[in-house]
């Protein structure tokens, strides 16, 4: 059935949901408000592409959010699914296949000596932070605006008025005292961040960043930004987090740690490492690491963790991380890009695009965009209608202004081509 005619289908059983699941959708985003429409419901995906519950075909540019860097349904993905599963779903105790992932993980992430399997980013980002409390016997967690590091209280954080802040809630249900320990800084600001440590530096346990944003748009760190979180919590004794649930095995098989050369204290991972399941993941050094329960005072359990269908997924996937696969992702990205750069030049409309590897944006704005200030000025009603009309020509897009787009391997130049020609038409129906 051609695009555009998939509401039908699609909005039935939207009308369903929204009468048993609150908005109507199990995460937020998936509402496709803050693009003026409804979402399309998915029935299957196949390599690089999404059937709509009406038999329409799309062009995924979303990988589930960031974990089909392989493509959907991989046959060796879901080979190995298979395998785990006949053997039983849940055992509730140690299996050989987490000491397996445990070994991969630290093989490719030479700053994480020892690693805690978990089922979802939320987990292994709450559960560092409190490792990094545990640790240095300190309570201010630092992160920055335009970051999302999961949904746990203290995360939850707006800054308050000044440079660098303490928190106030960014949600209702989140008590005043939860945030009023954790400080908020623009990103790529190192005069803000040096000026808080000056301040509070003994006071910090740790400092949670994404290393490249992917949560309000593509957003590269500043020359040195990284480096100066990672150099002032050594001076003052906190402990440097690099969220890598989004950037970890896709920015290179170590993240973006491994691309730029650099050892944070500790790491979060989720997505690719998953495999495309519920799993993710939390380690660093061994004596930060040891802190953990049963070895040491701070708890953190899971009845889910090192599920043996996720982790053999997991393997399955992290296995066929090489270096073809990466320059492959890294041609397509260089060819959507300069694809949308120039769509955008034809159409004149005032938008730009920022790219690390293979995840990218396009930003309804003159740009660069370097902080959250920069991406909330963006022309949001624009993107939506350049959404809606991008949909209509079967490209599955971020319908959110400020969320990154995924390219996987599955991706050919002929899908990124159609996508740069159906581009340049929603481009002109955004204006």
């Amino acid at each position: 059935m051609p695009v555009g005619m998939a509401d039908k289908v699609s909005q039935s059983l939207f009308e369903r949901a929204a009468r048993v699941i609150p908005g109507g959708v199990n995460s937020p985003v998936r509402a496709f408000r803050a693009v003026g429409g409804s979402p399309v419901f998915i029935t299957r995906a196949q390599g690089a592409y999404l059937y709509g519950a009406d038999g329409a075909k799309y062009t995924d540019y979303i990988g589930s959010w960031g974990p089909m860097i392989l493509g959907h349904a991989h046959p060796a993905v879901v080979a190995a699914i298979t395998e785990a599963a006949v053997k039983g779903t849940s055992y509730g105790a140690p299996t050989e296949l987490e000491v397996l992932f445990a070994e991969r993980i630290t093989k490719l992430y030479p700053s994480i000596e020892m690693v805690r399997a978990v089922s979802s980013g939320t987990e292994a980002t709450m559960a560092a932070l409190r490792v990094a409390r545990g640790f240095t016997g300190r309570d201010v967690v630092v992160k920055f605006e335009g970051c999302y590091h999961g949904h746990a209280d203290f995360l939850l954080v707006k800054a308050g008025s000044g440079l660098a802040t303490f928190g106030v809630p960014d949600s209702a249900g989140v008590p005043a005292g939860t945030a009023a320990n954790t400080a908020t800084l623009p990103f790529n600001d190192l005069a803000a961040l040096r000026a808080l440590f000056a301040e509070k530096g003994a006071s910090i346990a740790g400092v949670i960043v994404e290393p490249v944003v992917g949560n309000m748009g593509c957003v590269a760190p500043a020359p040195g930004f990284l480096e100066e979180i990672i150099a002032l919590c050594t001076k003052h004794g906190g402990v440097s987090i690099f969220d890598e649930v989004m950037t970890g095995c896709r920015l290179s098989p170590s993240g973006m740690q491994g691309r730029v050369g650099l050892k944070p204290d500790m790491t979060c991972l989720g997505k690719i490492v998953g495999g495309g399941m519920p799993l993710a993941a939390y380690g660093g050094r061994r004596d930060i690491m040891q802190t953990v329960s049963p070895l040491g005072p701070v708890y953190q359990a899971g009845t889910l963790s090192g599920n043996p269908i996720a982790v053999s997924a997991a393997l399955a996937t992290l296995d066929r991380l090489d270096d073809v696969l990466y320059a492959h992702l890294e041609a397509l990205g260089a060819r959507l890009e300069a694809g949308l750069v120039s769509a955008i030049a034809k159409t004149k409309v005032t938008a730009c695009v920022q790219r690390v590897g293979s995840m990218l944006t396009i930003f309804f704005s003159k740009g660069p965009i370097t902080s959250w200030d920069d991406a909330k000025a963006c022309d949001t009603v624009a993107f939506g209608k350049f959404h809606n009309a991008f949909l209509a020509q079967g490209q599955y897009w971020p319908p959110s202004q400020f969320e990154a787009a995924f390219i996987g391997n599955a991706h050919t130049n002929a899908d990124i081509d159609a996508t740069i020609a159906a581009a340049e038409v929603a481009l002109a129906a955004s204006v």
